[in-house]
């Protein structure tokens, strides 16, 4: 699929190929610029060609059997809005930045960003503005929240249109091309979250040309995308090109792709493998990295198993379960899907093993949930986070856990985080404990529509007496712009520290830099909610163990693992540490407390601890503060 045939192709001497999918019309007449320029020919499987008269910068739309004019589905320029023409645009290929060829998902430690509130101008460059602050702050990687083009001004992006099409807010496809220059230039790679499951209701032409989405299934929002039915192969395309496009000429170097459990798709080649493969091979034609990473509650190992294995292929898939379980010894929280997880024991799973709800009863399903996967998971395919977009949004009032929890908590949090045997992800300002709120904000311009998304967030997370903020309103997106002049002061000058030392101990640390799970033990305590996390370094690289141990809770807390029984411990990063034990693993914590300490094991350590363990196979946690009975990490085995 090197070739792209969706979309408008500026040639030499100001004319431009336009090229669109129309199974649906017999005639499709090019309008540009309000003028008829003439009919595309018939092309073979549906589509209609021709080259005109128009430069960049001309406006165009089609005609489809006299109806009409509508946007071209494959737009890469909507100036004028969803609801305005589409424009021509030049399409060089992306910038070359010396030695970049991106970076591989275990190279990641990657900031969640939404363009339009995480600075003052709301564009691209504005993010480019602040990419010394990212890089300075351990960031390998910018994940940006949709940005095809949207209706209005205001919006996460989930309400997309015209995927090929950049929000002009934003500053174009030619602005997201410059800060993806400006992030290699730095070493940060740029991933964007893509939406193929489904299409804003605001806005959308697309079936008037072809079969895009279908009845035959329904998403949480509206039509189904059509991967899987009649003319569902040029719909695959469509969707590929987009990806294509934006490595070509934009320099994206990976995506997220949203829902993909949305994505309704019962042939025996599945969309998600195939956009994944298409995307591998074009890594391979130019030397570079690409990555995919899948959004998914279904806990599916199959979907970053290899082609070979009947699996999808992808890179990678974010793990909500390390979230949840967090949320749940943090807060004690048990409504919607918080019912399924039991607090730091589940958070010990989350840390060795990736998925808790493994082929396990979910109480909020009423049935059995997940797959355990047949191997270890490497740390390299789960994407792990405290929070996100959907976590600060979705849960009441869009505040953060900054607003919710005290700020000593997110030392702990931070350390879990960034210390597991996985990819972390961090939503922006989090690594100084922003506060700003992130609410769910809209700009439609159909009242109706406008009027039934407001009863909806209301219905979704109102409250008796307290009204949910009005996704409408200007002010509700105004309210979520971060002050990252905090990020000077007191103690979120003291958490930004706290990343940058984590995450160069991650770098200079083999055990902590190993993405291999399986060479983790981890211990817990419910009566005080800590654990202490045990991770080991491969063997044939060198390097000391290291152990991360923390309480997630507001009283003291001490810890004795076995494993750390006759070991000395030398503190690399401490908060809130009140004593460690010369030669007996013992940590007494603080409130909020958290050690990061390399191990110096005694000769006689056993094989068994020299080579690591299987992940759920740990001795029971003792100590003074330890419950009766505490117990090992079980994982998924029950």
């Amino acid at each position: 699929m090197r070739g792209l045939r969706h979309g408008a192709f500026p040639l030499d001497c100001g004319t431009t190929r336009f090229s669109v999918w129309a199974p649906r019309a017999r005639r499709v007449e090019l309008v540009v610029d309000g003028e008829v320029a003439g009919a595309l020919g018939e092309e073979h499987g549906g589509y209609h060609a021709g080259v005109f008269p128009a430069a960049a910068g001309a406006r165009y739309r089609y005609l489809l059997d006299g109806r009409g004019p509508f946007a071209d589905p494959a737009s890469r320029s909507q100036p004028e809005g969803v609801h305005g023409p589409s424009e021509v645009v030049a399409a060089p290929a992306a910038e070359p930045v010396g030695a970049w060829h991106g970076l591989p998902l275990a190279a990641h430690v990657i900031c969640e960003v939404h363009v339009g509130t995480f600075s003052a101008t709301g564009t691209f460059d504005g993010v480019a503005a602040a990419l010394d602050h990212l890089a300075g702050s351990g960031y390998s990687a910018i994940e940006l929240m949709p940005v095809a083009a949207f209706p209005g001004e205001r919006n996460w992006g989930y309400d997309g249109v015209f995927p090929f099409a950049v929000h002009a807010g934003y500053g174009g496809r030619a602005g997201l091309a410059r800060l993806c220059t400006a992030a290699h230039r730095r070493g940060i790679a740029v991933v964007l979250d893509v939406v193929y499951n489904h299409f804003g209701p605001d806005g959308f032409v697309h079936d008037e040309f072809g079969p895009y989405t279908t009845d035959r299934y329904r998403t949480p929002w509206g039509d189904a995308v059509n991967v899987d039915g009649p003319g569902s192969d040029e719909v695959r395309r469509y969707f590929v090109e987009h990806a294509l496009s934006a490595v070509r000429e934009l320099g994206v170097d990976g995506f997220r792709l949203d829902a993909v459990h949305e994505i309704r798709d019962q042939t025996a080649s599945p969309f998600v493998a195939q956009l994944a493969g298409a995307l591998h091979a074009e890594a391979r034609r130019l030397g570079r990295v690409l990555t995919v990473v899948a959004e998914s509650p279904a806990n599916d190992p199959r979907l970053v198993a290899p082609r070979a294995a009947r699996g999808m292929g992808l890179d990678g898939v974010w793990n909500d379960d390390f979230c949840h379980s967090l949320r749940v010894a943090l807060t004690g929280q048990s409504d919607r899907y918080f019912g399924d997880y039991e607090g730091i024991e589940d958070v010990a799973t989350a840390c060795t093993e990736g998925f808790v709800v493994a082929d396990r009863v979910s109480p909020s399903r009423q049935r059995r949930h997940g797959a355990r996967p047949p191997g270890p998971l490497g740390g390299e395919h789960l994407v792990v986070f405290a929070q996100n977009h959907d976590q600060i949004g979705n849960a009441g009032f869009g505040r953060r856990l900054a607003a919710e929890l005290p700020m000593a908590a997110h030392f702990p949090i931070s350390a879990a985080v960034l210390c597991s045997g996985w990819v972390p992800l961090r939503f922006m300002g989090e690594e100084y404990g922003e506060t700003a709120p992130f609410h769910y904000f809209t700009d439609h311009s159909d009242p109706a529509l406008a009027a039934a998304v407001r009863q909806a967030r209301c219905e979704e997370i109102g409250h008796a007496g307290a009204a949910a903020p009005d996704p409408q309103d200007p002010e509700t997106f105004a309210a979520c712009r971060p002050n990252r002049s905090l990020a000077g002061t007191g103690v979120h000058r003291e958490l930004l520290g706290w990343q940058r030392r984590l995450l160069a101990l991650r770098r200079a640390e083999p055990a902590l830099g190993s993405l291999e799970p399986e060479r983790s033990e981890c211990w817990f305590d419910p009566a005080t909610s800590s654990f202490a996390l045990l991770r080991r370094a491969d063997p044939f690289l060198g390097g000391r163990p290291v152990v991360v141990a923390a309480t997630l809770h507001d009283g003291p807390a001490e810890l004795r693992p076995p494993v750390l029984e006759g070991c000395r411990l030398e503190a690399l990063a401490a908060y809130e540490v009140r004593d460690v034990a010369g030669e007996g693993g013992a940590v007494v914590l603080g409130p909020y407390g958290v050690l990061v300490a390399a191990v110096e094991e005694p000769a006689s350590t056993p094989a068994r601890r020299a080579a690591g363990t299987r992940s759920g196979q740990a001795a029971p946690l003792s100590g003074a503060r330890a419950a009766p009975g505490s117990e090992r990490a079980r994982g998924s085995s029950r």
